[in-house]
């Protein structure tokens, strides 16, 4: 199929199936002619590819695992021990950006807590 099948199938731009391309995350074999040519499993590689951006996984991560994964139904499984390692190390970073965030958002609610009319009283 074409990209312009890839997109409508997939729901994605013809732009974003290009980036993802661009990024190796996606390889389809190229006609004479110079068209791509894409195949039924890019169909779901493209569905992994979603998911992995969703749960916040970096493109160069994704093409390292991405020919490692098979589907199990709504879940994507590791087959390759190296990329469940890789795979490990996102969800570490993932969780690390999770914690400073919280710690941001908890020093806004404190600052956005304080009365600026009774700030002003009290330091009169």
């Amino acid at each position: 199929m074409r990209i312009g099948e890839l997109s409508r199938r997939t729901g994605m731009s013809v732009r974003g199936l290009r980036y993802y391309e661009e990024q190796g995350l996606l390889r389809p074999q190229r006609r004479a002619s110079g068209y791509r040519e894409f195949t039924e499993s890019d169909v779901e590689s493209v569905r992994r590819i979603r998911i992995l951006i969703a749960a916040g996984v970096p493109t160069r991560v994704i093409a390292e695992v991405l020919p490692c994964m098979v589907d199990e139904g709504r879940y994507l499984a590791p087959t390759c021990e190296e990329m469940a390692e890789d795979l490990r190390t996102e969800l570490d970073r993932m969780n690390r950006d999770i914690a400073e965030r919280e710690a941001a958002r908890s020093i806004l609610q404190s600052i956005l807590a304080v009365d600026p009319h009774t700030q002003a009283h009290a330091s009169t």
